[in-house]
């Protein structure tokens, strides 16, 4: 396994050849990490923001061949790329899903470091060029479906009008430079920020948003690319009604990342406070975010104020969205009736939500900070090992992938034949999925081969045995050595004399002085003591 997972194919050796070849232009100064293990996606929502952005410069340079500019052909020109064009239909789904997963791409990289306090690390100014970025995002998205001019985009178009002519003093000079005289005009100057404007502006500010050194991850580039086609496929995006001036448009609303400001808008309150000065000042907001942010440490749980602005802010927006997106479903009320929202209730919930929100995000800090505490205090619990497959398992799941991947090109190119159009895109986004998968199966089983061995684990010491008791003294009579002729033995240690019958001594019997009647007693028991547990032995006679 090892061998075949460090052989580079001729493709890899060509990338490798360009990759030496452009190392000294001014892009490639920037270095590419490539990691050899996962990567939380978290980490680099920046570069999947650039990715799909290619992605929709790609698709968009397409659609370019046959879209037309013109008042009464656009919306004709979009229909012909969905229905004739051979692959329109995958073209433009690709590209309308790869413009809303951008600005969710670019929401979610802006949301990543302001709780991580990335812009903390003397990063102020791609914190800055960061949030234009995802405002010229925005307009990028918003200018893209406009352009086809249906029903949707007529009203998209005019409330935009209305509330750059609402702007003190300089208002109705900009509505005409962006939105020209008349629907002739706005076409065409609305592709050409779509196509031309505000992409040269974004390509300019990520050159300087870019740090210097970027993480791309294959498999999980293949994987944001597999995603856009498989909702595209899930959720094809229709054409709506052609706009007519002569039949007053149905009820439409604006794209999600839209909602919001269109919710406000419904208030019917004074249009350049809900549309432009209430957007204005959230955008303030985050520009002015790390200057005032005093805090020493990154984690979310030591900067509690900044933490808990960040939630109220995502509830705010949240809550609004959902209510752009609801319209009373009682068809009999007049079309003003449904669309309004009354002000005084909208803005009252406005206002509670954001102490509530507030001072709940910020409860809930402070008891993670407190448990974290606790945790510290207690002993750590060994960690639960990661999952490793053997090369066997290694090799069978990759032929595994293979397999399926061959069964999906099959299935994609029937579903192509018979005119299933988001089938098949769904089948490729699957496609793109599972080669996110093999790549990084492969990855991980080069890494397996390069690890080194894992270093044996020492048996564990036995406890020591215990020494063997001593065994009980036995008591043993040894039997006295034999005495040399004419010696007399030595005498044992005295016992205790045996109950023995009354016998007459010479002691007692012979007459004499109380001297030699004493040294004969004697005399006769230390003699005869070694006898004297034998009653038929007696001592010898006095004289």
């Amino acid at each position: 396994m090892g061998a075949s997972l460090t052989y580079e194919n001729s493709l890899t050796r060509f990338f490798r050849w360009m990759y030496a070849g452009v190392e000294r232009t001014i892009f490639m100064g920037m270095k590419f990490t490539f990691p050899g293990r996962f990567v939380s996606p978290l980490g680099f929502l920046g570069m999947l923001t650039f990715v799909v952005f290619i992605i929709l410069g790609i698709t968009g340079a397409l659609l370019m061949l046959w879209y037309e500019p013109i008042l009464d052909r656009a919306w004709n020109s979009v229909k012909n790329i969905n229905d004739t064009i051979p692959y329109g239909f995958h073209i433009r789904n690709i590209h309308y899903h790869a413009s809303n997963g951008m600005v969710m791409l670019a929401l979610l990289h802006m949301y990543y470091q302001y709780f991580s306090g990335r812009y903390k690390i003397r990063n102020e100014i791609l914190w800055v060029t960061g949030i234009i970025l995802g405002v010229l995002t925005i307009l990028e998205a918003f200018t893209g479906y406009d352009i086809i001019f249906s029903e949707r985009a007529e009203l998209a178009i005019s409330i935009a009008a209305s509330l750059t002519n609402s702007i003190p003093i300089m208002g109705p000079q900009m509505r005409e430079a962006f939105f020209g005289a008349g629907f002739h005009d706005f076409i065409l100057r609305f592709y050409t920020f779509h196509v031309f404007m505000l992409p040269i502006a974004l390509l300019g500010l990520m050159v300087v948003h870019f740090p210097r050194f970027l993480v791309f991850d294959v498999p999980m580039v293949m994987a944001v690319a597999g995603a856009i086609m498989l909702t595209g496929g899930v959720f094809p995006v229709g054409l709506g009604l052609p706009f007519d001036p002569h039949i007053p448009p149905g009820i439409t609303v604006p794209e999600w990342y839209l909602t919001g400001l269109y919710a406000f808008l419904r208030t019917m309150y004074d249009k350049f406070v809900t549309g432009v000065a209430w957007p204005g000042l959230f955008i303030g907001a985050l520009l002015l975010i790390p200057f005032v942010d005093r805090y020493k440490k990154f984690s979310w749980k030591d900067r509690p104020i900044i933490t808990a602005v960040g939630i109220t802010s995502l509830a705010q927006i949240l809550v609004t969205t959902y209510w752009g997106f609801y319209i009373d479903p009682d068809t009999h009320k007049a079309l003003l009736e449904r669309l309004v929202i009354d002000p005084i209730f909208f803005y009252l919930v406005m206002i509670v939500l954001v102490p509530l929100s507030f001072g709940f995000t910020y409860m809930m800090i402070k008891l993670a900070k407190h448990a974290e505490a606790n945790a510290k205090a207690q002993p750590k619990k060994a960690g639960k090992s990661s999952i490793e497959l053997s090369q066997k398992w290694i090799y069978a799941l990759f032929v595994v992938l293979i397999g399926f991947q061959v069964y999906l090109n099959i299935a994609a190119y029937y579903a192509v034949l018979d005119g299933m159009k988001n089938y098949s895109l769904f089948i490729v986004g699957i496609m793109m999925l599972v080669f996110a998968g093999m790549f990084h199966l492969y990855r991980y089983g080069k890494a397996q081969a390069k690890a080194p061995p894992p270093k044996p684990t020492p048996p564990a010491p036995k406890p020591a045995a215990a020494p063997p008791k001593p065994a009980p003294a036995v008591p043993t009579q040894e039997k006295p050595l034999a005495a040399p002729s004419g010696a007399q033995p030595a005498a044992k240690p005295a016992e205790k004399p045996a109950q023995l019958p009354p016998q007459k001594t010479a002691a007692t019997t012979s007459p004499g002085p109380a001297s030699g009647t004493k040294t004969a007693a004697t005399t006769t028991t230390s003699s005869g003591a070694e006898n004297s547990s034998n009653p038929d032995v007696k001592g010898p006679k006095s004289p």
